[in-house]
């Protein structure tokens, strides 16, 4: 297996790598598509070895290639405003494919959306919870089915719904990994009220649009781009092109039993790196060196834990834990060393969080989405370390950090000059809160450091040796940190009811 696990970290860093090198070398300029080629010869590099499913990494690679080409062809750049959408476009064309190719699937996906109009009473009462804030900060498309998401509304209504759980499992997962348009559940609703509707009919058009974006996903999505004034590119024909170029790749999947809840979620979650994590937005926020210098030492403190331990991993998902955990624990590190700690992040955030939604009542359904993912890996971060110092007490030996009984190496956060040198940003006599304001940047686009690309590239990886499993949404308590530290929220959780 350790060729397996060398293999899997040299694609994963090769991902994450691409990334911040070219951030590094292109920050403050003008974004154009051909930047991002870089990220694209990376993915291009991933292969199966062993049992891996060749038709899994596939989907992977080929989304990518094709995502980028067809990017390239439509617009030389994509506008801050739009590159977050750049990875919503994938799974609606992937779902119309599946429905093309197994009316049975269709059928049970016609059956969903019969069951969505006739579940007023959940969509109308967590529409009202996000709304009025009623969770705290969540995140409405989070990969796991905690409170106030899309994935755990959608999760009650299939639970009420009789169709094949192969069939269940795929609608989940479409809306979760998958990302089944740019709509998360409320957005409707909430603008309707603060328009001047009345409940029964926000309830109403909130249930016109939960259906239509399992019914017409791909019309759906376009829509939704017109709706918030999309323009870097025709939306329409990227779609169709995508169509084109995936149909082969995902008959290829069906062909080999991969799990149609594998098949709607991997080619979205890998494109992101083109035009949204290498984008104009990423370049403007890596100006600042501290930003830039926290980015570079987390990443290095991940791919030094990674092949330290090589030899010493057990499972596919432990090398996937050590890297998250590494670079959770990396991030609270640098928070610590001034003076702050996740603790008091989240009770910062948490109580902006309802102020927030007072002063913005239409606030965009995913407005607190990334404050969520900062929290819940500072908050792993913290654990991580807290244990850590608790062992090592008054000894004065160096900390020694581990995550599922394997080191994590933080050398490279101490070795930084940037992150070393506060001062250098700051009245030189006062620099106590240089480090901490860079994480606070970081809070809302923390995509480098939980890290998306390393994360996507490891799940592929897995699912490649586990086909026929459904791996979207995550089955597990996320420990989300508000629901930890600050709002009673959890038995509204799904994890444990999930189809």
């Amino acid at each position: 297996m350790k060729d397996l696990y060398e293999k899997m970290i040299h694609e994963a860093m090769a991902a994450q790598k691409a990334d911040v090198e070219t951030i590094k070398k292109k920050r403050g300029n003008s974004f154009k598509l051909t930047d991002a080629k870089v990220y694209l010869d990376a993915v291009s590099g991933m292969k199966a070895i062993g049992k891996q499913s060749q038709a899994v990494i596939d989907l992977h690679k080929e989304s990518v290639k094709a995502h980028y080409n067809i990017l390239s062809k439509l617009t030389k750049t994509v506008r801050p405003e739009d590159d977050p959408f750049v990875e919503h476009y994938q799974t609606p064309v992937i779902l119309e494919i599946l429905y093309e190719k197994d009316p049975e699937f269709k059928k049970s996906v016609k059956a969903f959306i019969a069951q969505i109009k006739k579940s007023e009473a959940i969509i109308g009462l967590e529409s009202t919870r996000r709304y009025g804030g009623f969770y705290g900060p969540t995140c409405v498309v989070d990969f796991a089915l905690v409170p106030g998401s899309t994935s755990n509304v959608v999760n009650q209504i299939l639970r009420n719904t009789s169709i094949p759980d192969d069939h269940k499992k795929t609608i989940l997962a479409a809306k979760s990994w998958g990302m089944n348009t740019s709509y998360g559940v409320g957005d409707v609703f909430a603008h309707a009220i603060e328009g001047g509707d009345t409940l029964t009919n926000a309830v109403k058009k909130e249930i016109e649009m939960l259906s239509s974006i399992y019914d017409h996903p791909v019309r759906a999505q376009a829509e939704l781009m017109e709706s918030v004034g999309q323009s870097s590119f025709d939306v329409r024909a990227y779609m169709d092109q995508y169509k084109t170029a995936m149909k082969p790749v995902v008959e290829a999947a069906i062909a080999d039993k991969v799990h149609y809840a594998n098949i709607v979620t991997i080619p979205a979650y890998c494109v992101g790196d083109v035009a949204h994590h290498i984008s104009q937005s990423t370049f403007n926020m890596c100006k600042d060196d501290m930003v830039m210098g926290i980015i570079e030492a987390v990443t290095d403190v991940i791919e030094k834990t990674l092949l330290d331990s090589v030899g010493k991993i057990k499972t596919p998902e432990q090398l996937l834990s050590l890297a998250t955990g590494a670079s959770a624990a990396a991030t609270e590190y640098i928070l610590e060393l001034d003076g702050f700690n996740a603790l008091m992040i989240i009770d910062l955030l948490t109580k902006r969080y309802h102020n927030y939604v007072q002063l913005y009542p239409k606030r965009g359904a995913a407005a607190e989405l990334h404050n969520c993912d900062f929290m819940d890996m500072l908050f792993r971060g913290w654990n991580i370390m807290d244990r850590s110092r608790k062992l090592r007490n008054g000894s004065g030996t160096d900390l020694k950090v581990t995550v599922s009984g394997l080191p994590v190496d933080l050398s490279p956060v101490l070795s930084h000059e940037i992150i070393n040198n506060p001062q250098w940003y700051a009245y030189p006599a006062c620099a106590i809160t240089v480090r901490m304001s860079a994480l606070m940047r970081l809070a809302d686009y923390p995509c480098l450091l939980t890290s998306e690309p390393i994360t996507a590239t490891l799940m592929t990886n897995i699912i490649a040796l586990k086909k026929d499993v459904a791996a979207a949404p995550a089955r597990i308590c996320k420990g989300c940190a508000s629901a930890s530290c600050v709002d009673f929220r959890h038995e509204y959780c799904q994890y444990r009811e999930a189809v």
